[in-house]
């Protein structure tokens, strides 16, 4: 093809692969036509490729293959063939499909040989490049499976396609999801093509799993004369392939199946054959484990070793890496191989351990020992295939949380990376490191959840990983090492085949660093060698003035050429490096080439690297100091400082400069830094500074003072004396003084500033002023620490005469009385003016001014000169003349005393005394008083536990003292304050529990106690029900929460959190004790309430938790329109006697009608109608009066809570008055009036009396109603309390026994035989002499066994007795049922049958009404299909549904319990189902019998004999309905089948000691009237509450006049007695007598009668009592809901099975082109819930071992059939003729139809399920039916019926060309001998 055609074939991706061949045969007419069509099948492909991704959108990518030598890559997909170059730009396209085909055809050239043909799209499943030949292999799914050749360097162009290939070339699997691998072999002048594939459907399900096949030749891909693993019943050995691999030697293929034909496990399994045989005699196989893990999921064969990745065990990770080394592979086969030639197979202790397998007629033999090695690859002579039983086993190297898809792996730098991809799209690198797996990297490359395929490629440079999903391909590298920019993230990272290359300073493989083979040049993140870097400097830090040499350690430094070097680099400046072993001497920059010190630092640091080229090595920080700017940074010690630092900086102190090095002025000493060594004039000690004040240190204000300071190390100083000052930062100033030095010993001397008067502006009582000293021209001083003088002003702080004596006495303070008297330093004030002695106290207040007479009351004293000090004030205080003991560690000087009473008599009076020794004392003029505090009685007298009650304590004097406080109990009462004298209000705390509690109130230390009135903790107010639920924005709207104990709450709120902490709350009124009244609170537009709670005291309860889980919702206010249209000013004119209308939005989301209140004016409009969009009132019949003065006209207000709406006034119309009439007029009109009236007068005498009966009769009909609609609301509220408190007991019961869930098999059969009984399958009774031939019928039946696993003959079989007239619909489930039970061992097989069978059944509805397709169970598909589901479904009804569905049938039986049923019609007052309501009242009243029940009772396993157990029944109960109840509750841990018969036990009264009665529905005491006999009741034998029953054994046949029929029923069930049932002409009856009569009783029956009858029936209105099955709704509401959600997976992961069903659905409704979602919706509710769970919830004694009585069962009816609405896709209409049935969950049906429809869309959106999950998940199933009798059983009735249409079957499987080729018909024929003993002329 030229370069033009092949871009053409690029751009026009529209044309069949067959119109590109140039060596294709002329094609017929029927290609043509299909060629012209192509247009219309297509769209065109837009692909997407970028550097790393290609995809192809609307396009399934399946595999993946990769020519070596070309690095080219070719992509299998869904109708494609993609070519990419290796960076995955797009080369070529061909289109594969779709093609007409079929699978039930071989390949054909004109349609008419294959009718069934659809367009098919053409799945890619084998993709193999043969390098010899340059050719690329692909195998499609279409045409059997067939194979093509396609040239390497452009897919477009076909070099081989078959033109009518035989079934010897059918390589591929033809069905979706069954794996193909294969390996393209060389052989001698030749490649081979080995190929390995599962069991394929139809057509191909004869192909061999292992086949060799040619690749050149005149048939390439055929078989023919070479090997073939031939299998004696393919369907015992389908192998599911997982990955071929081949080495120099050997080809290998990891597959996993079961163990052997009797084996139910799956096992893993690894296959050789030598790569030169092509005739598979090498074949040997061994199991693979990995420790504790499951099934093999994914392989790859490494250098030496097999990986394989397991799926998980049944704990733990997903999945699980294991390595199996080659050597041990290879070694363990040749164990077996050497076994089977030599030893027979068995092994030296004689055990099995080798065998041939496949069902061949080999067997191991025994050969001569050197056999293996003369035939290393087989021969004619040896068995084949051998398959070894010894495991070889190995254990887990990783473990991950994703089940692994894919694995590739690499050996690069003498390791061994592996790749793992997994189930959601992500690639996990893996360091395989001796026996540990270590993952160093994972990353998302796919789309979440989508899984990545297992042909994982790695490039032939090792450098690229491809990797491919559904969706698209990726390059991946396989390591990216420079994405790490450092030598740290480098090694961290992990990655063994990355390190870091020191010398070209990047993360590299090992390969790209060019000295990698140096020592330290490539450093290794699992080696023991680290990053390179800097270990020392020396000097650690340099001057910045001088130039000078660094020298650097760097440990590890690699060695470098004689002509390479190293240098540093100090920022930007660049120094040439000498190296010595690990030491780099470097030469530090010059001054200018430094950049200035940062503002306020002494130094600059730099980054210091050693460089190679411009490669960093090692880098570390350098720092270069200034002592200059030392110096200037430390004022105070700039000496010190210098010295000091961190660095080698030197103090001239002649100079006073800080230098570096020997620098100072000549002549002049230096004082060396700290650092230095061997130096004694060295550091901060060495310095000329002030080491202190000598003196004084404090300094009056006022008064001249001369300052002396300590100073040292002066002589330092050379050259003629000079001049000191002292210097004082005062406030606001800097003061100097001159100073002067004096000398003392050594080198510490004295300076003495002047004396001076310091009269600074104060604020506090000491100021701390800094003083330093200068020398000469303001040469400074270091201090040596921060000094201070401190200046102090005895006036300030000192305010009295105590205070200022009380002062430190250094101070020298003296209180002074001249002029103002004040505290003043002592000199300062003349010798007359000082005050020795303070004045008298001053008492400014006191208080409390009362007290208990106990004393002990801390009274706190105000005033001044209150003593100096504590001793002064200590035996001081008197109070009302007795003494007052002071507290010294409240006092506080001069003007504060805290003194404790002294006991005092009630009533003693007086004032505060004070009195200091040598002082007159001070007195109050407050006085004291001492009273007694009395508590006389409390409010109120109880309160909650949680507390929170305000308590009022009633008393006298109660204000003694000030810090009074209560205690309830041990607790303490928080005190409001202020306190009354006459009452302390206080709030509860919580208490542990309910009961007494004393008050007491303690004033100071003396407490009262209130004994005759203790205060009474209750339980706690518990909330039950609060309703509505719901209210306007507005608030006001009325709830109604009752409950228990709400009587002690003394303020109930009801309150709303909004966001930002907000609160709006109301009070509730306490009605009673159970009754709460709350206004719902207000809440503002916008705000959004996060929490509505009930406040009761400190009792907290969520709205939501007093209504049983309602949540309180605020609705918008509702918007009424104005009455008038005009606007709301304009008056309404209304006309007297009309209904007012008025329009709004959102009436009634909040409110309800009867809270509605509408005022006009002063009087109201009763409200008649309240609808979401309008409101319908009553006006009164007059105008009422306007409620304000101001307006003429009545104002329209309606009233909704707190939302008020005036809508304008209204005006009412005056009837028109009559135009004056005349007299004569008059008169006439008057005498015609009396005469008219005269003669209707009798008229209305004769109506009257039957028109007040009716009259009466219907008042009492609205009575009856009011009060039944009142009442309703009410019953459902208490009916689901009693029910919930019911199912509370029964879950707690169900936690020691379980709930009764059938067994599997039990199950199963049920299922599959629904109304057969307990034995489904009876075994054929042999007849005399038949014994002998038990044996043939056996083998015969074994064969028809494998016969089935042929889909051929199976699905020959089916449509066969489909087509036959007689075989009825019975006939056609009980055959499905059988073929369920035989074949549900191989459940994958049975699948694969029916997605063909309902592959047929879709192609047969398309063409008629596909919506009726599953509709009912007509074919044997459907009911194939029933069983499936039934089958796949069983552990999600035990683990999900099952105790939702079991918790609605055990509330259901309970309600119905609880009202009277009738047992003679079956009629109950408690149903839902309208035809059996009890439509009579019927008085009853409830009992508990306590009954004797035996020790094996279920009940009371394990208790005494004598043990009573209450049993719940009524009085109006028949002894068969009481016996039942009985049985209920003494077994009731016990399954229904476990238990004894109510017929087989009799119910004996027990009174007392002697007194036993055996009662029975029937016996001598029945009453009979009219022949009307009434059973018998608890009622008739007067039986009271809490007698004593027992069951005992039934001696004879009489008793339950039921017994008859029900033991002719299946157990289980409560069968009503006939309504007709006559005994001799006498009728029975239990509750009603029977109005239903035959039509012959009817026809007997007066006409008179009947109507009498008829007319008391209309009496009762029976249609009140349909409010029963309202009740029965509400109260059984939530346990629909929780099973309708457990069905509907709501917020749990959906079941495999359905999602895998689903899935197949829409592929069906693709395939034929259905796009009607609503079509889609019926297929998938008639195929699951309508055909599965519908017949659970009506049966579940399907699924549970109970007992399901009528009118459970009619029950659970409407619930189907509720759930049945809510399956369908048409809107739900209802109307006032609708079945009661359907209007009682009118409301709820379109709730459950979203529910519906959100679990198909969760469903659809779901990720796919795996045809792999789905395999496994069958695999497990296949073993849960174990009963091989039964399937036996099964296989004999399914002959009977193959016997029944023998001649059609053998007719058509003779008809068929690969029936004959497979000789299906001999078969059945040689089963039939056996099992027949016919004679056939085989």
């Amino acid at each position: 093809m030229g370069l033009h055609q092949r871009h053409a074939a690029q751009e026009m991706p529209l044309l069949l692969p067959f119109t590109l061949g140039p060596a294709m045969a002329p094609r017929p007419p029927f290609i043509a036509r299909l060629l012209l069509m192509l247009p219309l099948l297509y769209q065109p492909l837009t692909l997407t490729a970028g550097a790393h991704r290609f995809s192809a959108p609307n396009t399934t990518l399946n595999r993946l293959a990769l020519a070596p030598g070309r690095g080219a890559l070719y992509v299998g997909a869904v109708n494609h063939l993609f070519q990419l170059s290796p960076d995955l730009q797009l080369e070529s396209v061909a289109i594969t499909g779709p093609v007409f085909d079929s699978p039930d055809c071989v390949p054909f050239r004109d349609p008419a040989e294959c009718p069934q043909a659809r367009l098919t799209d053409n799945a890619n499943q084998l993709l193999l490049v043969s390098g010899r030949a340059q050719e690329l292999v692909a195998c499609g799914q279409v045409r059997q499976g067939v194979c093509e050749k396609r040239r390497l360097d452009d897919v477009a162009q076909v070099l081989y396609q078959a033109e009518d290939p035989g079934d010897g070339q059918f390589v591929a699997a033809n069905t979706p999801g069954v794996a193909t691998v294969g390996l393209v072999v060389p052989g001698p002048g030749r490649d081979l093509l080995l190929v390995a594939r599962g069991l394929a459907g139809k057509l191909s399900g004869g192909v061999p799993p292992l086949t060799v096949r040619q690749l050149a030749g005149p048939q390439p891909f055929s078989s023919e004369g070479l090997g073939r693993l031939v299998v004696g019943d393919l369907s015992d050995y389908n192998n599911s392939y997982v990955g071929a691999f081949a080495d120099t030697r050997s080809a290998y293929f990891v597959f996993r199946r079961r163990g052997a034909r009797t084996q139910a496990e799956y096992c893993s399994y690894v296959a050789r054959v030598c790569l030169g045989d092509a005739n598979l005699y090498s074949y040997v196989e061994v199991p693979l484990t990995c420790r504790g893990q499951g099934l093999i999921q994914a392989a790859f064969l490494a250098p030496g070793t097999l990986l394989g990745a397991f799926a998980a065990g049944p704990k733990g990770p997903q999945a699980a890496l294991c390595a199996f080394p080659l050597a041990q592979l290879d070694g363990s086969m040749e164990r077996a191989r050497r076994l089977c030639y030599t030893a027979g197979g068995r092994g030296p202790s004689g055990a099995e351990e080798a065998t041939v397998e496949y069902g061949v007629t080999s067997r191991c033999v025994t050969l001569p020992p050197d056999s293996p090695e003369s035939y290393p690859c087989g021969d004619e002579h040896t068995p084949s295939p051998i398959a070894g039983r010894q495991p070889l086993e190995a254990g887990p190297l990783l473990q991950l949380p994703h089940s692994i898809s894919a694995i590739a792996a690499l050996q690069a730098d003498g390791h061994m990376i592996a790749f793992l991809g997994d189930a959601q799209g992500q690639l996990h690198k893996v360091f395989l490191n001796g026996t540990q797996g270590q993952v160093y990297h994972s990353q998302q490359v796919g789309p979440p959840g989508s899984a990545i395929s297992p042909d994982l490629l790695v490039d032939s440079s090792g450098s690229h990983l491809y990797v491919l999903t559904s969706q698209q391909v990726d390059r991946v590298p396989v390591a990216a090492c420079p994405q790490f920019p450092n030598c740290t993230s480098c090694l961290q990272a992990r990655d063994p085949l990355c390190g870091w290359c020191v010398l070209q300073g990047r993360c590299t493989r090992k390969g790209q660093c060019r000295r990698a083979a140096q020592p330290n040049q490539w450093l290794w993140s699992y080696g023991d060698n680290c990053c390179l870097h800097v270990q020392s400097l020396l000097p650690a830090h340099h001057p910045r003035q001088e130039q000078g040499q660094v020298t650097l350690s760097v440990p590890w430094l690699p060695a470098l050429a004689p002509d390479e070097y190293f240098h540093c680099a100090f920022g930007d400046y660049e120094s040439l490096a000498h190296v010595e072993g690990p030491n780099v001497a470097c030469v530090t920059p010059p001054q200018d080439q430094l950049p200035l010190n940062p503002p306020g630092t002494d130094h600059i640091t730099l980054p210091l690297a050693l460089m190679f080229e411009d490669v960093a090595v090692a880098a570390t920080n350098f720092s270069f100091y200034d002592c200059g700017a030392v110096q200037a940074l430390e004022v105070a010690a700039p000496c010190r400082a210098c010295v000091g630092s961190l660095w080698r900086c030197h103090w001239c102190p002649q100079s006073s400069l800080c230098v570096y090095g020997e620098h100072c002025p000549e002549g002049e000493r230096t004082i060396y830094s700290a650092l230095e060594v061997d130096v004694q004039v060295r550091g901060p000690w060495a310095c000329p500074q002030v080491k202190g004040l000598a003196g004084p240190l404090l300094v009056p204000v006022g008064w001249e003072s001369r300052l002396a300071l300590y100073v040292q190390n002066l002589q330092h100083f050379r050259g003629p004396p000079a001049s000191y000052h002292c210097w004082l930062e005062l406030p606001g100033e800097l003061q100097k003084l001159p100073a002067s030095l004096e000398e003392t010993t050594g080198d510490t001397g004295l300076i003495y500033c002047r004396a001076q008067q310091f009269r600074p502006t104060m604020a506090q009582r000491e100021l701390p002023v800094p003083i330093y000293v200068t020398r000469g021209e303001g040469q400074r001083l270091d201090n040596a620490r921060t000094l201070h003088v401190t200046l102090y002003d005895c006036a300030v702080g000192h305010p009295d005469c105590s205070h200022c004596q009380a002062a430190n006495g250094s101070l020298g303070c003296l209180w002074c009385s001249q002029g103002q008297p004040a505290c003043r330093y002592g000199p300062l004030c003349p010798p007359g003016a000082v005050e020795l002695l303070c004045p008298m106290p001053s008492i400014d207040t006191v208080e409390p001014l009362t007290g208990p007479p106990e004393g002990g009351l801390a009274l706190t004293i105000l005033g001044s000169n209150l003593g100096r000090d504590f001793a002064d004030v200590q035996d001081a205080v008197s109070v009302a003349g007795r003494p007052c003991s002071p507290d010294p560690s409240f006092y506080r000087t001069s003007d504060r005393i805290v003194c404790v009473t002294s006991p005092a008599p009630n009533g003693t009076v007086g004032p505060i005394r004070v009195a200091i020794k040598s002082r007159p004392p001070g007195i109050s003029t407050q006085h004291f008083t001492y009273q007694d505090p009395v508590l006389l009685s409390l409010s109120p007298q109880w309160g909650p536990q949680a507390g929170g009650t305000q308590l009022t304590i009633h008393g006298q004097h109660l204000q003694t003292g000030g810090n009074v406080s209560a205690f309830v109990g041990s607790q303490p009462c928080p005190v409001w304050e202020p306190v009354c004298p006459e009452a302390i209000v206080c709030r509860t705390m919580p208490q542990a529990s309910p009961g007494e509690a004393v008050v007491r109130v303690v004033f100071g230390r003396a407490q009262r106690t209130l004994l005759a009135s203790p205060f009474h903790y209750t339980a706690n107010p518990q909330l039950l029900a609060a309703e509505p639920s719901v209210s306007f924005r507005g608030g006001g709207r009325l709830i109604r929460v009752r409950g228990t104990g709400l009587d002690v709450v003394r303020r109930p709120l009801l309150s709303v959190w909004l966001e930002a902490a907000a609160e709006c709350s109301t009070v509730c009124s306490v009605n009673s004790s159970s009754l709460l009244l709350c206004r719902s609170p207000a809440v503002p537009d916008g705000a959004s309430p996060r929490r509505v709670f009930f406040s009761l005291d400190n009792v907290h309860v969520d709205f939501a938790s007093a209504s049983g889980g309602q949540d309180f919702l605020y609705q918008p206010n509702p918007r009424l329109a104005p009455l008038s249209r005009e606007g709301p000013i304009r008056p309404y004119r209304l006309k007297p006697g009309n209904i007012l209308d008025v329009e709004g939005e959102g009436l009634n989301l909040g409110i309800s009608k009867e809270e509605v209140r509408v005022h006009i004016g002063d009087s109201e409009c009763l409200v008649q109608t309240l609808t979401l969009t309008h409101l319908y009132c009553e006006p009164p019949p007059r105008a009422p009066h306007p409620t304000n003065g101001s307006s003429t006209l009545p104002q329209f207000v309606v009233q909704m809570g707190n939302v008020r709406l005036a809508l304008g006034p209204v005006q009412y119309e005056e009837e028109p008055v009559l135009s004056a009439f005349p007299v004569e007029a008059q008169v006439g009109l008057g005498l015609g009036a009396a005469v008219l009236i005269a003669a209707v007068l009798l008229l209305t005498l004769m109506y009257r009396h039957k028109s007040k009966q009716a009259l009466r009769d219907y008042q009492k009909v609205l009575v009856q109603l009011e009060n039944l609609e009142i009442g309703v609301g009410d019953q459902c509220r208490k009916e689901f309390t009693d029910l919930m408190t019911e199912m509370t007991d029964l879950s707690s019961d169900l936690e020691a026994s379980g709930i009764p869930f059938l067994d599997y098999c039990t199950y199963a059969e049920r299922v599959f035989f629904p109304g057969r009984g307990s034995c489904p399958l009876q075994p054929a009774l042999e007849g005399p002499g038949e014994e002998g031939r038990r044996a043939p019928v056996h083998q015969g039946l074994m064969q028809l066994s494998n016969l089935l696993n042929s889909k051929l003959f199976l699905l020959t079989l089916i449509h066969t007795l489909e087509e036959q007239p007689s075989f009825s619909q019975r006939d056609r489930c009980h055959v499905a049922s059988l073929l369920s039970l035989a074949l549900h061992g191989k459940l994958e097989y049975l699948t694969d049958i029916m997605r063909t069978l309902l592959g047929n059944l879709a192609a047969h509805y398309v063409h008629r009404n596909p919506k009726l397709m599953l509709r009912r169970t007509e074919t044997m598909v459907e009911k194939l299909l029933t069983n499936w589901v039934s089958i796949c479904l069983y552990s999600f009804l035990r683990e999900v549904a099952g105790e939702p569905l079991y918790m609605l049938l055990r509330a259901i039986q309970y309600q119905v319990d609880k009202g009277p049923v009738d047992a003679v019609t079956g009629k109950a007052k408690r149903t839902l189902n309208d035809s059996r309501l009890l439509r009579e009242d019927v008085e009853f009243q409830p009992l508990t019998l306590m009954v004797l029940a035996s020790p094996g009772a279920g009940g009371a396993a394990g208790s005494g004999a004598g043990q009573h157990v209450p049993a719940r029944v009524l009085d109006t109960d028949t002894i068969t309905q009481v016996k039942e109840k009985v049985l209920d509750q003494v077994y009731k841990g016990t399954p229904f089948s476990q238990r004894p018969s109510v017929h087989d036990l009799d119910l004996e009264w027990r009174s007392g000691v002697a007194g036993h009665l055996t009662l029975s529905d029937e016996d001598l005491t029945s009453v009979t009237q009219n022949q009307w006999k009434r059973l018998n009741t608890l009622q008739h034998y007067k039986v009271p509450d809490g007698a004593t029953v027992g069951l005992i054994p039934q001696l004879h046949n009489g008793g339950a006049v039921s017994q008859s029929l029900a033991q002719s029923c299946p157990s289980g069930e409560n069968i009503p007695m006939l309504e007709d049932g006559e005994e001799g002409g006498v009728r029975l009856w239990h509750l009603v007598k029977a109005t239903e009569e035959p039509e012959g009783a009817k026809a007997r029956r007066s006409s008179l009668k009947e109507r009498e009858r008829e007319r008391a029936r209309a009496k009762a209105i029976p249609e009140i009592y349909l409010t029963r099955l309202l009740s029965m709704k509400g109260t059984l509401q939530k346990f629909v809901d929780d099973t309708f959600q457990a069905i509907l997976s709501v917020n749990r992961p959906v079941p495999i099975a359905v999602k895998y069903l689903f899935d197949f659905l829409d592929e069906l409704a693709e395939k034929h082109g259905i796009l009607d979602p609503e079509t889609l919706h019926i297929w998938k509710t008639n195929s699951l819930l309508l055909r599965f769970w519908v017949n659970t919830l009506k049966n579940p004694q399907v699924i549970f071992d109970v007992r399901v009585s009528d009118n459970v069962d009619a029950i659970l009816a409407v619930i189907a059939q509720t759930f049945m609405d809510s399956c369908t896709v048409s809107e739900h209409k209802v109307g006032r003729d609708s079945p009661v049935n359907k209007l009682l969950y009118a409301r709820e049906i379109p709730r459950y139809k979203q529910m519906v429809e959100r679990y198909y869309s969760d469903i659809r959106q779901s990720s796919p399920a795996s045809y792999q999950e789905m395999n496994s998940t069958l695999a497990e199933l296949s073993g849960n039916y174990t009963s091989a009798p039964h399937c036996l059983e099964a296989l004999q009735e399914l002959y009977s019926h193959i016997h029944r249409y023998y001649d059609q079957v053998i007719s058509a499987l003779e008809e068929d060309p690969m029936g004959q080729k497979m000789q299906l018909a001999c078969r059945l024929q040689q089963i039939a001998a056996l099992v027949e003993n016919k004679v056939t002329d085989l």
